[in-house]
């Protein structure tokens, strides 16, 4: 890099973003019931991987909330290899998905939904958090520090951002815990911390297709969460930079990135919000350089300085993660003044998001209720825009009665909005000819074409003749291709 003042910002990013992923990587890695040091070596490979993999500069990919909320039913049930198996078809179902184009997908997700996603994602990390509270095995020293925790992270901020908030909340905790004495549950306690550097890892599962029965759900979630989530922070950091990004090399780069993750015995991951948010607006951090120096400085840290941070207490990464879920939470999206001003159709598809994913625990779930909620809106929305009006009568040969009428039909006609179209015409009353003027609609699929079709016919039962008319290049293509061909009564 030939600009040193670049390069100088690119290093401190990745430093700070290390130092602030450590206590998250411990802590999603509890979350997903494994040892730290499988999220550790997740965040490591995954951060690594993607500076060079990925198609989004400077977004930090590691260990996350949402994928371990995915995997942890895997790893509590089935245990570590078969969650490293999950992780490595999650990967590789990523790649399949970004080649069958599903970075281009990313448009129809409505902006409600992801508002769901994002606080679904922040109740699911709150809930996880009791069980390290609430017991006859936690001290009452633990709900303090707790407390100490939340308002170091609350109250640091607005003195000064040259330091990870989360980071002075461990030392300044973990320091009043060692010189006291008091005795609390720590890292330590959840498992083995990584001595040495990642090594290969193959899961020990047997090759059958009960084993891929039992992963393949959870992969095929992880994948569609871990594209989703990193999207949609790719889009983000789009508008922050004002650039461009390659969404779809993105894509199968974090299939590549969780494939190399698990064959390093990593928990997996995807792009993180919060962290790339420090990486690109707190540290101004532009370029891959930051996002892999990032991973190498978390790798060292871990490996050199393990036995302290296996002595940090519990309590300060419950306060670390309670912020987490806060900082997450759209707070906005529940405002009274929003609710009030947003219309009622879009708070169910938001609230479909929510409530799918905290029943079932799984992101994808919500997500695509809260699609599919959304598609059924708009579609009941659209539907009442499409209307049929009496234009003209004419008496053609002048005997004195009407022999013809003409009648207009306006708006977008799909499945929705053309149900209705066969019984907007008065099929006894009309004269022998009718004439439908389509100039001002489209036709949009075969549903249209079929009710067109029932109208005719059900003219021609009546001895009557229609004239099709006014239809858009597009619009005659479709009903020349499929007129007649669809049954009858449909």
């Amino acid at each position: 890099m030939r600009n040193p003042r670049r390069l100088k910002t690119e290093v401190l990013a990745g430093l700070v973003v290390a130092l602030a992923l450590i206590p998250e990587a411990i802590s999603f890695s509890i979350i997903a019931g494994v040892d730290p040091r499988l999220g550790l070596f997740a965040s490591f490979t995954m951060a690594c991987t993607i500076a060079i993999v990925g198609g989004r500069p400077a977004m930090i990919s590691a260990a996350t909330g949402a994928i371990a909320l995915v995997i942890a039913p895997v790893a509590r049930e089935h245990g570590t290899d078969h969650l490293i198996a999950t992780v490595i078809l999650a990967g590789i179902l990523q790649i399949v998905l970004s080649l069958l184009g599903v970075a281009k997908l990313m448009r129809f997700i409505p902006r409600m939904v992801m508002v769901g996603f994002v606080n679904a994602l922040a109740i699911l990390i709150f809930t996880a958090q009791p069980p390290h509270l609430i017991g006859d095995q936690i001290p009452m020293l633990v709900y303090p520090m707790v407390a100490l925790g939340i308002a170091i992270m609350v109250g640091l901020p607005r003195l000064t951002s040259a330091v990870p908030a989360p980071l002075v909340a461990i030392v300044v905790i973990t320091t009043i815990v060692e010189l006291t004495g008091w005795k609390m549950p720590t890292v330590g306690d959840q498992g083995e911390l990584p001595t040495s550097l990642p090594s290969l890892f193959l899961p020990k599962v047997p090759l059958t297709l009960e084993t891929l029965q039992i992963i393949a759900p959870y992969a095929f979630a992880m994948a569609l969460v871990g594209l989703l989530e990193s999207l949609m922070t790719a889009k983000l950091v789009d508008g922050i930079t004002d650039t461009h990004s390659n969404k779809s090399r993105e894509a199968w780069g974090q299939g590549v990135a969780n494939i190399v993750t698990g064959f390093f015995g990593g928990m997996g991951g995807c792009a993180m919000i919060g962290q790339t948010m420090i990486n690109v607006k707190s540290s101004g951090a532009r370029t891959r350089i930051s996002t892999f120096l990032a991973g190498l400085f978390l790798l060292g840290l871990v490996v050199g300085a393990g036995p302290l941070v296996a002595r940090i207490p519990m309590a300060v990464l419950v306060a670390v993660m309670i912020m987490v879920s806060v900082g997450t939470f759209d707070w906005h999206s529940i405002q009274p003044r929003t609710l009030q001003r947003m219309p009622w159709s879009e708070t169910i598809v938001m609230l479909t998001t929510v409530v799918v994913t905290v029943a079932t625990h799984n992101l994808a779930y919500g997500v695509i209720a809260g699609v599919n909620v959304a598609f059924v809106v708009f579609a009941r929305r659209v539907a009442h825009f499409s209307s049929v009006e009496k234009v003209t009568e004419t008496d053609v040969d002048g005997d004195g009665t009407v022999d013809q009428r003409v009648y207009r039909v306006h708006g977008e006609l799909f499945f929705a909005s053309s149900n209705d179209l066969v019984y907007q015409f008065d099929y006894t009353g009309d004269p022998q000819h009718v004439v439908i003027d389509m100039s001002g609609s489209h036709i949009w699929d075969a549903s249209t074409v079929a009710a067109l079709d029932a109208i005719q016919a059900n003219y021609a039962a009546k001895g009557k003749t229609v004239e099709i008319t006014g239809l858009n290049d597009a619009s005659a293509q479709r009903h020349g291709q499929l007129s007649g061909h669809l049954g009858e009564g449909h």
